[in-house]
């Protein structure tokens, strides 16, 4: 049919991009004009995506689908190369939704709004082929693609230091992407064919001291935008500065680009090497937990806390990436989905807060619930959700991880322990420093912001609105996670198969190295089974 043989990938990221092109002539007063029809295109593009792969994507095909593939620099042998798999395709719909929302909640932008949302619909552009790109240089490119927006919007429309967390943010990620691209260009050149194919670079044969070489310099890279300790220092001083909109796709999408990177170029084109560095992410994946939760606490900026927040949560993907098992890495692309949609409602929220308070120093706040009471239930939803709270997606996300390493063979017990100890640390710790945040912002008695802004407006519909398009999915994955989980399944159990296998083949010097490798492929959906069978 025609409809299959319509470029629909190619569309979806060169879609936002052509949108850019009226707008510098479009009629406007005010931004009315541009801000409708930058949610139209956003609208349009989140659609198509949801058709896309609801009609031409079978969710029971572990390998690409839709790929297309077109020459585009044949000189050096670049493609325009685009595929979906189970890696991408959750992670598309996710920054479909996620930006999309974004767009809609910066309908008060009224300063340059030409060139925001074209930056935003860049973002958009980029986002999603950084997903769907399977040429190696495309990647890379597209990756590039998304820092100078970020850059533009932080330092145009951020707080009082978007100067300094503007430089700070290009500094870290540029100079982490040189990784990329020296990675990149060392494995398209191993050997006697030259490729930046993602799929024709997997079936190189490397040795193990070239897989870990480039393995370390893709991990550095991922480390910045992750962001893993100590490489994380940029993102804090980023979302507390950023507009609620950029924060929202900052924390939403863009971290789950690093996240895709591990485990597209890390552990599914280099297992040999994943087997010495696994147990080195599991350890860096505790650090960020136990870390980024300890230091929330001494954050009285609300942003700054939620940011720290998120660093800690997405040492989780960490953990489960480096579980050996189905499981460990169903938690990781479930943490990955769940912590998207859970912190786009956060930094949301404190946008809300923000515009009513025109402050985020929570000394200053208190007592605000008997003024904002839609806001104060909008914002305790989320902060559960936050803190993993059973019903909410981030439970399901973070249990399936502590039994992937519980479940995992490859590691000895007193291993498993420290790191099941060390993330439950962080598991303890997240409540507290999340209900103490809602305690000081809405509960006690009224701060200087009540006396400032007696009149002080609750949620409107249309912030009401945006905050329940991101609870919706969240409550339903934790009642139902397989409407998460069978997106990525296949996949994931691919890929953990793939590493499985090489641990098999590995020599008895290998670090990692078991007798017996039989990891149980247990996927998140088949939990409460598990579950009746390990208790009986």
């Amino acid at each position: 049919m025609l409809t299959e043989q319509f470029p629909w990938l190619t569309t979806l990221v060169v879609l936002p991009l052509l949108a850019i092109l009226p707008i510098p002539v479009l009629p406007d007063r005010n931004g009315q004009t541009l801000r409708w029809y930058a949610l139209g295109i956003g609208f349009i593009e989140f659609s198509l995506i949801l058709y896309t792969f609801t009609n031409f994507y079978d969710l029971g095909q572990p390998g690409l689908q839709l790929v297309e593939s077109y020459s585009w620099v044949p000189q050096v042998g670049l493609t325009w190369s685009l595929g979906a798999d189970g890696l991408a395709m959750p992670l598309v719909v996710l920054s479909g939704l996620v930006t999309t929302l974004a767009i809609l909640a910066s309908w008060n932008i009224t300063r340059r709004p030409r060139l925001y949302f074209s930056l935003l619909l860049v973002m958009y552009s980029a986002q999603v082929g950084v997903f769907l790109a399977q040429d190696l240089v495309m990647f890379f490119f597209m990756w590039e693609l998304e820092l100078v927006p970020v850059y533009l919007l932080i330092s145009i429309w951020g707080g009082k230091k978007r100067l300094y967390a503007a430089t700070k943010f290009i500094l870290y990620t540029a100079i982490g992407s040189i990784f990329i691209l020296v990675a990149a260009l060392a494995m398209a050149f191993y050997g006697d064919t030259v490729t930046f194919n993602l799929t024709e670079l997997a079936q190189k044969d490397y040795s193990l001291t070239f897989q870990l070489l480039v393995y370390a310099a893709f991990l550095v890279a991922f480390a910045v935008k992750l962001p893993i300790f100590p490489l994380h220092t940029w993102l804090p001083d980023a979302h507390s500065e950023a507009p609620a909109a950029v924060s929202m796709i900052l924390a939403g999408v863009l971290l789950k680009m690093a996240g895709y990177g591990l485990i597209r170029m890390n552990i599914e084109m280099l297992p040999a090497a994943h087997l010495y560095f696994a147990p080195v992410l599991a350890i860096l994946g505790v650090v960020n937990v136990i870390y980024a939760s300890m230091t929330a606490f001494g954050q009285d900026n609300l942003k700054r806390r939620m940011a720290y927040s998120s660093v800690a949560h997405m040492g989780f993907v960490l953990i489960g990436c480096a579980a050996f098992t189905t499981l460990g890495m169903s938690g990781a692309m479930l943490q990955m989905i769940s912590h998207g949609l859970i912190a786009a409602a956060m930094f949301f929220l404190s946008g809300v807060t923000y515009e009513r308070t025109h402050t985020l120093d929570m000394d200053e706040m208190g007592g605000i619930a008997r003024k904002m009471p839609n806001s104060f239930a909008f914002f305790t939803a989320a902060s559960m959700a936050s803190l993993a709270l059973p019903g909410m997606s981030g439970f399901v996300s973070e249990i399936a991880v502590f039994l992937g390493v519980a479940t995992s063979d490859v590691y000895s017990t007193a291993f498993k322990t420290v790191i099941i100890v060390g993330a439950a640390v962080g598991v303890v710790l997240s409540p507290i420093y999340l209900l103490s945040m809602l305690r000081r912002i809405f509960y006690g008695d009224a701060g200087q912001v009540l006396s400032k802004v007696p009149n002080m407006v609750d949620i409107r519909p249309r912030e009401a609105f945006v905050a329940a398009c991101l609870l919706v999915p969240i409550i339903g994955i934790g009642i139902y996670p397989k409407l998460a989980t069978q997106v990525y399944d296949a996949k994931t159990v691919e890929v953990a198969s793939h590493v499985q296998t090489t641990q098999l083949a590995a020599q008895p010097a290998s670090p990692l190295y078991a007798h017996i490798m039989s990891a149980p492929r247990v996927t998140v959906a088949e939990l409460p089974t598990a579950l009746t069978a390990q208790i009986d």
